[in-house]
């Protein structure tokens, strides 16, 4: 039996990272894989595929150049589900290399199969040649989940589908339905809508996203709605099935009856209403650990669970469930394990990504937040039709909100819709955690023509309501003379 210091079970981000960093730590690792592929969901089923999904899709349509052009600049007049999974495979193929170079370069070995405890300190991989047996000092637990698969669903992977088998479609449908408006629902809907696919978004709550800022929210409902999606806000599904439908032929649909008592039909539906954990197969009471209802495994600030050794981090652990915050859980899980916590870890300042069309980005406090808590804030807003750059790139309806403290003018949150969202949030990032002032932005100097200008565009605008001047648009006064 070999033993190790550290084994870890899954390969998504956080069990990447967190066997990555013990073996940087000089720790002797295995890492335990039961796919036949690494990467876990977000390589295979979640994060890239949907995200390389995305990015073919507005490179075939050219939607990202309609503002500027007028009219889509449309690549590919017919586009196939072959030319998409095409792509998403040939990112999901370069991501493999990179991971098993990386657990390759650090020394990390691979183990294939399925781990379950044996005892507090034992663990069995049940692989293709056999079962084998190991051991080790601490544990990372980074199994992540499946889409949550009610039994009244009649799922049948074509027809009425989880996000894990879009990329398995046999064709473009005309016609979807997707039930739920989170962050998976919602990207999904808008990919295809930009495909052209009429698309009816099903949401129990009576907005999509609803931990977004509600001015963010509402922009981003116009949107979809824009693009030709049906938003079926407030409203719960009763029953799905499959039906035949006689109009003029005979068509196979879906059928999604609602407890108002509507009916909806289309040719499939995407069913994106929340994850299920994995973790009732891992033997988890042998080690003396304990989940919930939904699999997921509670864990203490140091992402230890209820035995000590054993740590989990990434989706099984719930909330917020993003690659990158998994990525930095299950680093910090195993710097905690081998006492070598480096640093303040801030988690009011992860940043959320939504890969919608729009992007969407956000960090820190919503208007809703800080009215709730009492502070005293203003906003501040760049609209990209104000800025060069957003002309250049034909993006006329994003946008970039800034929160600022009335009295200390201190960073509280800012928040992003339109084109390269994602990646413009990290600047407000950065300024908060070094605990900055809207001046910072006044006094910077940003490259011209960039999307950062709206920083300081923003910074003027949210600073010239506290100063009870108002030029009548989002154009800094100091800048425009």
């Amino acid at each position: 039996m070999k033993h190790y210091d550290c084994v870890v079970v899954g390969t998504g981000p956080a069990g990447q990272k967190g066997a990555i960093q013990a073996a940087k730590l000089g720790k002797r690792v295995a890492i335990v894989e039961k796919n036949q592929v690494l990467g876990g969901a977000q390589i295979n089923t979640g994060t890239i595929p949907s995200k390389a999904l995305r990015e073919a899709v507005l490179h075939l349509t050219g939607d990202t150049r309609q503002g500027l052009f007028g009219k889509p600049s449309r690549s590919k007049k017919d586009i196939t589900i072959a030319e998409l999974v095409s792509f998403s495979q040939r990112v999901i193929r370069s991501e493999w290399e990179v991971i098993r170079n990386q657990f390759d370069r650090n020394g990390i070995d691979l183990l294939w199969g399925k781990a379950r405890f044996a005892s507090p300190n034992e663990m069995v991989i049940e692989g293709a040649d056999g079962d084998s047996l190991v051991s080790a000092d601490y544990f990372l637990l980074g199994v992540g989940t499946r889409p949550a698969r009610p039994e009244s669903v009649p799922f049948n992977g074509q027809t009425i589908l989880t996000s894990d088998e879009v990329l398995h479609l046999d064709h473009l449908p005309k016609t979807m339905i997707v039930v739920g408006g989170g962050v998976i629902g919602t990207e999904y809907a808008c990919i295809m809508a930009t495909l052209g696919i009429q698309v009816t978004l099903i949401e129990g709550r009576d907005k999509v996203l609803g931990f977004l800022d509600q001015e963010i929210c509402d922009a981003f409902q116009y949107f979809m709605r824009q693009q030709g999606i049906t938003l079926r806000l407030g409203e719960r599904v009763s029953e799905i099935k499959n039906v035949e439908v006689q109009n003029g032929t005979l068509h196979q649909l879906v059928e999604a009856q609602l407890e108002s008592g509507k009916t909806i039909h289309a040719e499939c539906l995407l069913y994106a209403v929340g994850r299920q954990g994995v973790c009732k197969n891992l033997g988890l009471e042998k080690a003396g650990i304990e989940f919930d209802d939904r699999e997921r495994l509670k864990v203490n600030e140091h992402y230890q669970t209820n035995a000590g050794h054993v740590y989990a981090a990434g989706d099984v652990i719930g909330f917020p469930s993003l690659a990158s915050t998994s990525m930095e859980q299950g680093r910090r899980a195993v710097c905690h394990a081998f006492d070598c916590c480096d640093g303040d870890y801030n988690t009011a300042l992860f940043p959320y990504g939504i890969y919608a069309v729009p992007e969407i980005s956000m960090v820190g406090k919503t208007e809703e937040q800080l009215t709730a808590e009492g502070i005293p804030y203003e906003s501040g807003i760049a609209n990209y039709r104000e800025i060069a750059r957003g002309q250049l790139l034909g993006d006329e309806l994003g946008m970039l909100k800034m929160l600022i403290h009335q009295e200390t003018h201190k960073l509280l949150g800012v928040h992003v819709i339109g084109t390269g969202a994602t990646e413009l949030i990290h600047i407000g990032q950065a300024v908060m955690a070094l605990d900055g002032d809207a001046e910072f932005f006044v006094n910077n100097v940003f490259n011209f023509p960039t999307l950062a200008e709206c920083y300081k565009v923003a910074a003027y605008n949210g600073l010239n309501r506290l100063n009870n001047v108002y030029s009548g648009s989002c154009q800094p006064v100091a800048a425009s003379g």
